[in-house]
């Protein structure tokens, strides 16, 4: 039995779950987006961030009095500053399984395994979900490294490939469509965001493996990505392609890079210097090296518009990442 995201989930966690039935129709769809819960405290802003130095290396050690914050220009007074990494994660999984992904699954689900391996805590919880011609949650939120990896095993390459929809994953008769449903990746994010972080506590993100080709997602760019703000949520892109798939085309990691950046992650690319493994390791490596940081905004309305944040290390040899805005409470 399958069920949507969209609605309160009671299955076990080993089971697999349908997720594309949160997208059946424009006015689902409509009423989804008004329901967005947006994760920012009345008082509060808080905000994840990392600090890194001219030889890319993580800045630790840092206090308040290093840094200053500002909101539509404006400086904030920070009310807290504290180390990230004791504080509970919970991490999403998205991985990419459409047909022009189909020769990396296996490397994909080993340096994943590793991974879960070296960054799930028995205070973390991590998912894993699957994209292509439908989006699917492998396993549900858990602790269990054991229930995680059992979930890997079941990464399989969704119907069609590049440019082609079919109604069967694996249909070998699928045809051009002139609006392929084919690489759900921005309907992956989405529902992420919204079904499985919006409600968490303490530090949360995204791991999303992908060629960044999207193909017929029902949501845009920028919904998935005001989405992942509104529950307070890092993406970490994983560009990975497999480019005998394309023959003589291409593909662009410009929608990765866009959704890293607005909500504080970072782009990576599996590429001869930096394999898969290598990057998981940069991504935990990382997550060990988070700052948060807290203020009350000095703009008082409860607008619910997006205001743009900006973190500053008073030593001009560091930059910060951190996500660049978020949206104020609603009235």
């Amino acid at each position: 039995m399958t069920q949507s995201l969209l609605h309160k989930i009671e299955y076990p966690l080993s089971r697999r779950h349908l997720l594309a039935g949160a997208f059946l129709s424009g006015g689902g769809l409509l009423r989804a987006q008004q329901d967005a819960v947006i994760r920012v405290d009345v008082d509060r802003v808080n905000i994840l961030f990392s600090v890194r130095d001219k030889q890319n290396a993580y800045v630790t050690g840092l206090t308040a009095e290093d840094l200053e914050i500002r909101e539509d220009g404006k400086l904030q007074e920070i009310k807290s500053f504290t180390k990230e990494t004791d504080l509970p994660l919970t991490l999403g999984l998205l991985v990419d399984v459409s047909g022009s992904q189909r020769r990396l699954i296996e490397d994909e689900r080993r340096a994943a395994s590793l991974f879960f391996r070296q960054v799930i805590r028995q205070k973390d919880m991590a998912f894993l979900m699957s994209f292509g011609t439908e989006t699917e949650l492998l396993q549900d939120s858990t602790n269990s490294v054991r229930l995680l990896e059992k979930s890997l095993s079941e990464l399989r390459e969704s119907g069609g490939g590049a440019g082609y929809v079919g109604g069967i994953a694996g249909n070998p008769g699928a045809i051009p469509q002139s609006n392929p449903r084919g690489t759900l990746m921005f309907d992956a994010v989405y529902l992420g965001a919204k079904e499985k972080l919006a409600t968490e506590v303490g530090r949360k993100a995204m791991v999303l493996i992908t060629d960044g080709m999207d193909q017929g997602s029902r949501v845009s760019i920028d919904e998935a990505i005001r989405t992942s703000l509104r529950s307070d949520s890092l993406i970490y892109s994983i560009y990975y392609v497999d480019q005998a798939a394309y023959g003589f085309g291409g593909t662009s990691d410009s929608a990765l890079k866009k959704m890293a950046e607005e909500t504080g992650g970072r782009l990576f690319r599996v590429d001869r210097k930096n394999t898969l493994e290598m990057i998981f390791n940069q991504i935990q490596q990382e997550m060990r090296s988070q700052y948060a940081i807290s203020y009350s905004s000095t703009n008082p309305a409860r607008d619910g518009a997006f205001r743009k944040l900006e973190i500053r290390s008073k030593n001009k040899d560091h930059k910060v990442q951190a996500r660049k805005g978020y949206f104020a409470p609603g009235s």
